[in-house]
């Protein structure tokens, strides 16, 4: 399971209710259900989050998911230069989108970013979101969100296998979302992973 704490639509505190408190609030209603918490992967956009299921919930914080917001390359940089406080403060694993994880070589074959090779050399474990939410390949404008980088290397539904080969085998993700289950099912099961 791997919930998601939104992001809160008032600010915080509210009527006393504070962030800490919405984040604690989530992880109390799986224990309470009986979930064991090897079984949830609680994630937020918000390190802060993150860090406190970390100090104070560690059984479930040791696989707590930093979801890495990026639009830009300049964003992918800031994030490559927080790996190491990322790291320091405990975080175990990270989940940038797909894009940020892939680029281009000089013959446009899809390969490891710097950022995911930085990731990875620093023993972080990756998930990615979200694979095949812009639809099919050809349909999809040059400034594709979900593949900025690699936009000029896929040019048919089937690079998409491609870039998910990539993402599995060299760059070593743990897990994809996808908005269609089919793709990730497939190639999981044609290579018999877990």
């Amino acid at each position: 399971m791997t919930p998601e704490l939104k992001g809160a639509s008032v600010p915080m505190p509210f009527d006393g209710f504070t962030q800490e408190m919405y984040a604690q609030k989530m992880l109390d209603e799986y224990k309470e259900a009986g979930v064991n918490p090897k079984d949830v992967y609680p994630q937020s956009f918000d390190i802060k989050d993150v860090l406190y299921w970390l100090k104070n919930e560690p059984a479930f914080g040791n696989q707590a998911v930093a979801l890495e917001d990026l639009n830009t390359p300049e964003d992918v940089l800031a994030a490559t230069a927080r790996i190491s406080d990322m790291v320091n403060q405990g975080v175990k694993i990270v989940a940038p989108p797909t894009w940020a994880l892939v680029s281009l070589n000089a013959k446009n074959k899809i390969v490891p970013s710097d950022y995911a090779k930085a990731l990875k050399a620093a023993g972080l474990k990756i998930i990615t979101w979200t694979l095949e939410r812009s639809g099919p390949i050809a349909k999809i404008e040059s400034n594709a969100y979900y593949y900025q980088s690699v936009v000029n290397g896929v040019k048919t539904d089937g690079d998409i296998m491609v870039m998910l080969d990539v993402l599995a085998k060299d760059v070593g993700v743990i897990g994809i979302f996808s908005d269609w289950s089919a793709t990730v099912t497939y190639y999981a099961n044609c290579m018999n992973l877990k």
